[in-house]
């Protein structure tokens, strides 16, 4: 890592150090709302690739570790821990022959996504991508008199996938349209031939994203399913289990599904929907004792879920964006004057981010950059 990490590709963001999906996540939302909010839209498309470390050829990743620079020593080893590989398969107590591996990666092994990102690193379009292990994003910024050449970076992926003996999933390949472009969609793009499907949301990297940049899909996803599992929790209660454990089984099993990527979205939310996942937590707290929501919420020692997604947020914020080596911190504005500042009681470092609209004033960095720092 030490050799290869200032060589990979920035927007690669799963299987690294002070990386995450909340990272991809704010990087991509950051330019859709910026394009947006400057009159501009936004086609992406989604790639999944099929049993993506289970084809990984073994030449062309040696040929990739050679490009990268890396001692004949560690080629050696990787090299070793691939070649002679076997597996083999058991129902019940039938197993069947040992088969030869002459390809993909063993699974649960670090070196699994390590490989699999040197591999897919030369993967680059044109246009703006986000890449995540092997999902990858593409993004478009089009002008309103604009031509999409997003077909055209289709192909160039499908013809780098192939020439890595990799495959595109089309079944699971999605794209979406976002701003303007909705009005007077182009012609749907197409994957070998087959039309790539059209869609209004899609559930990226855990995250529901819709067509408007707006919550209200993701927000009833997430409520919807850690409701379900109030239903374990009731279970627990009525099994006479210690506060102790339903507050652990809480905060373990349910409240991580209200709270994954949260600064992505915090900060966006409409009231009735900050109201509609403090409910989910309402209800847990009844199910522990039956007192009201506050006193409950004081004798477990559990905040209530708007203060600790601004604390997240806020958290995120400080660690991974304003610190000059995260890979964030290229989204921030200028610093202002030094001149300016010294003059000022309470100064901001940054310039203030200029928006058009509501929608991305209250996004992560600008919401940020007006109230956090």
């Amino acid at each position: 890592m030490e050799r290869i990490e200032n060589q990979l590709d920035s927007r690669q963001y799963g299987g690294l150090r002070g990386r995450s999906t909340t990272h991809a996540l704010v990087d991509a939302f950051y330019h859709w709302h910026s394009a947006v909010d400057s009159g501009q839209s936004v086609r992406t498309v989604f790639i999944d690739y099929a049993k993506a470390f289970d084809h990984v050829d073994h030449n062309i990743l040696v040929a990739k570790l050679l490009a990268f620079g890396l001692p004949d020593v560690i080629i050696r080893w990787i090299c070793a821990s691939l070649s002679d590989r076997r597996q083999r398969v058991k129902i019940g107590n039938v197993l069947s022959d040992w088969q030869l591996v002459s390809a993909g990666m063993a699974q649960g092994s670090y070196l699994g996504p390590l490989t699999f990102i040197i591999l897919i690193d030369s993967l680059k379009s044109a246009c703006l991508t986000h890449k995540f292990i092997d999902d990858t994003t593409l993004s478009e910024m089009l002008d309103r008199r604009s031509t999409s050449m997003m077909q055209q970076f289709v192909d160039e992926l499908i013809e780098w996938s192939r020439q890595h003996a990799m495959s595109v999933n089309g079944r699971k390949t999605k794209e979406m349209l976002i701003g303007p472009i909705c009005k007077k969609p182009p012609p749907p793009l197409t994957l070998d031939g087959a039309v790539i499907d059209r869609v209004k949301t899609f559930k990226l990297l855990g995250v529901h994203v819709s067509d408007d940049l707006k919550w209200s899909h993701h927000i009833d996803a997430i409520c919807s399913k850690a409701a379900s599992r109030l239903h374990f929790l009731k279970l627990l209660a009525r099994s006479s289990a210690s506060l102790e454990d339903l507050v652990c089984f809480y905060t373990s099993v349910v409240r991580p599904i209200l709270e994954y990527a949260c600064p992505v979205w915090h900060s966006s939310l409409t009231v009735a929907q900050a109201d509609a996942l403090e409910s989910i937590q309402k209800r847990a707290m009844r199910l522990m004792c039956q007192l009201d929501y506050k006193t409950t919420c004081i004798i477990v020692g559990i905040d209530d879920l708007n203060s600790r997604r601004e604390h997240l947020a806020l958290s995120f914020f400080n660690h991974n964006v304003l610190n000059t080596e995260s890979c964030l911190h290229y989204l921030l504005p200028d610093k202002r004057d030094p001149e300016i500042i010294n003059r000022l009681r309470k100064p901001k470092q940054y310039q203030s981010t200029h928006s058009r609209t509501v929608k991305f004033s209250k996004s992560f960095i600008p919401h940020c950059l007006n109230n956090y720092h």
